[in-house]
């Protein structure tokens, strides 16, 4: 299984995960991976350090800067963490984001796998971008490259 969002009653911006990789579920975190540029280039766009903080205080960041964090699945099978090794996918149950925060206006989507479910977000009137992923295994982009995608689609909620 996976995590419950990152969420508070104010965000305005979703960020959306596949599901989460062996490092973190093992650390029982989002984005635990130490080689993951997920905590590095959010950090960089929000003026914080977050990869140097305790993962609470990540989150609660985030949280105070109208961020959400959750992931397009809840559950799956997975042979290590390649998100082409998916089988068995469950979706998260998206239906309870307007209860949970309605004011979220863009949704970004870390990664193909993830932003395979864009047109469902786009069709419930949100905003949608998908991002080049932050995982170690998409080592094809250089990381300058990520995190200007990241700043460009970020821009509006700093």
């Amino acid at each position: 299984l996976g995590f419950p969002p990152v969420i508070a009653a104010d965000a305005r911006l979703l960020i959306l995960g596949s599901f989460p990789g062996e490092a973190s579920l093992a650390a029982g975190h989002y984005y635990a991976h130490p080689r993951n540029l997920f905590w590095p280039i959010l950090g960089e766009l929000l003026g914080e350090p977050l990869i140097e903080l305790p993962f609470e205080q990540r989150y609660e960041f985030v949280r105070v800067r109208r961020i959400a964090i959750w992931d397009v699945l809840s559950a799956c099978r997975r042979a290590g963490s390649l998100d082409s090794s998916i089988r068995d996918a469950r979706p998260n149950d998206f239906a309870i984001l307007r209860g949970l925060a309605p004011r979220i206006e863009r949704v970004l989507f870390n990664g193909q796998l993830a932003g395979r479910h864009a047109p469902r977000f786009a069709e419930r009137g949100y905003d949608t971008v998908v991002l080049p992923s932050t995982s170690p295994a998409f080592a094809a982009m250089p990381a300058a490259a990520k995190l200007e995608g990241w700043r460009q689609a970020l821009a509006p909620f700093l």
